[in-house]
Parts: C-alpha cells; structure tokens; sequence
C-alpha cells in the first residue's frame, strides 16, 4: 500500500476517556440552535428538529457534532450569556440522550457556558474567540480536561470585520496561536486543535492567503481545522448566497485536506465524507 501522503500527521485526542484517531481526516457537523445563523439549513428551532438533524448528520458520516447557540455570523447580536446557557444545555442532553455516543463540541467564548455544557454532556470546547474573550476560559478548559479547539480572531463578532490590517498575516497569526497553544499546554491542556478563523478578522483575499499557506502551520504541532463551509469568501466572488455555495465549499476543503487538515467544520457531512473518500483513493495509488 502506498504511504497516504495527504493524511501525513498523526495525533489521537481524548474525548470523554475515549482516544479519537485523527491520523485520516474527519468531519465535525454543525448544528445551530440559534434563531439567526447565516446558513438556515444547519438551525433547530425544537428538540425533534436538534434530534433529526443530529441524526443525519451523524448517519452521513461526522465524526463530531459542534453544537452552537450563539451566532458568530459577522455583526451578529450580542445574546447574554444566560440565555446562551440556557440554549445551549437542554440541546447537548437531547442529544446525549438521543445519542448516547456522539462526540458533542461546544461552540462558544464564554466559560460558564463551556462548563454548563461539558457538565451536560459535552466532550470538547471550540473557542472562536481563542480565549480572548474570556480570561477565565484557557483555565476552565484546563480544570475540564477537555480537548480545546483555539481559534483566530480579533475584536468581537460586531466588529471583527474591521479589524483585518496585518503587517505579515500568515506570520502574525502564526504567533499569536504559537503562544497560546504553549501557555494552553503549560497549564495542563493535553489536547489542543488550532482553527486560522476563516472568515473572522479576515478580508476575502485573507482567506485564501490562509488557505494557500496552511501547510505552514502544522509548524504548530497541533490538528488542524478547517472551517469554511458556505462561508462569504466562497459566495460573494461567486456572487451567489450561501444556499448555493456548496461546490464551492467542496472544492476548497478537497485543497484543505490536500495541505494536511485534520478536521473539516461543515454544513454538509456528507460531501465533506466523500471530499476524504475519493482523497483516500488517490492516496492508495503508487
């Protein structure tokens, strides 16, 4: 068999006691349980909706479910961290309940809403924020011991769009997640998964810089996700809406995978499934 020179890094994180391989890429559907996430098709609005979508999902292949309960859509409104609580907790039992062995990841920047979850169920936080939102959330996910997902951003949701002026974006980037991820580590975080934040503090021709370079950050040591699924680097060049912007996400996480990611963050399971499927097949020739 011919060494698979896509999925070239190897690395297993801890889930809930469970060792999760993620030496072949794997795919992290999204489920929103907010009112207003850009893409509509990945919002429940009711249990049975939270339940069914979880479902398919999982059937078509994810390997996660990244539940969200407050959008980060760019100048998205502010929700209290109440009312987040008090979204995203009954979603994780519903689906811990439904589905006993889905690898639930909480989608937030606040601590207490990363507790409340883990408590609930959940078995990963995912921090768009990448702690700077919450001084309290590197060491709350060191006292969980859970797997944290740290991502690149600036500003808030509101403003993040106007804060894109880098002097060397990959090279910025490049430190500012270098030393959070050894602050994450010195302070007992075993498991740490860096996000470049596609689309946050970002202009378009940024995205695809990103993406042309994300061979460069496996420097990093640590799995990578992609997340770009129907995001507006894909839809506004294409001068199309999101809802039809599904080619065009699965041509850039088929690059994604070509440059070694790990996780591809999706709307669509299934044809991210088949992206690794037919890349896995060229991996196996000679």
């Amino acid at each position: 068999m011919a060494q698979d020179k896509f999925f070239r890094t190897n690395y297993t994180i801890n889930c809930g006691g469970e060792l999760i391989d993620l030496s072949q890429p794997s795919v992290m559907g999204i489920v929103n349980v907010t009112p207003d996430s850009f893409y509509g098709n990945s919002r429940a609005q009711s249990d049975s909706e939270l339940v069914d979508r979880s479902g398919q999902l999982l059937e078509e292949g994810a390997a996660f479910l990244d539940l969200g309960a407050y959008s980060t859509r760019p100048d998205a409104d502010e929700v209290t961290e109440q009312e987040e609580i008090d979204r995203m907790v009954p979603a994780v039992e519903a689906i811990v309940k439904a589905f006993p062995k889905a690898i639930l990841s909480i989608d937030t920047f606040r601590s207490e809403v990363a507790k409340a979850a883990i408590h609930a169920g959940g078995h990963i936080v995912n921090d768009v924020a990448g702690g700077t939102l919450d001084e309290n959330m590197f060491e709350t996910v060191a006292q969980l011991q859970v797997p944290y997902i740290l991502m690149h951003m600036r500003g808030t949701p509101k403003t993040m769009q106007q804060l894109t002026d880098y002097e060397n974006l990959t090279q910025d980037i490049t430190f500012d997640l270098a030393a959070k991820v050894q602050h994450l580590r010195k302070i007992g975080v075993n498991d740490v998964i860096i996000d470049l934040g596609f689309g946050f503090a970002k202009s378009t021709a940024q995205n695809y810089e990103l993406m042309h370079n994300l061979e460069h950050f496996h420097m990093l040591d640590c799995p990578i996700l992609v997340g770009i699924s129907r995001k507006s680097m894909i839809y506004k060049p294409l001068n199309i809406s999101p809802e039809k912007a599904l080619h065009g996400t699965t041509v850039l996480n088929t690059i994604a995978i070509q440059k070694g990611a790990h996780i591809l963050r999706v709307h669509d399971v299934e044809a991210a499934a088949h992206v690794i499927q037919i890349m896995h097949q060229m991996a196996e020739i000679s």
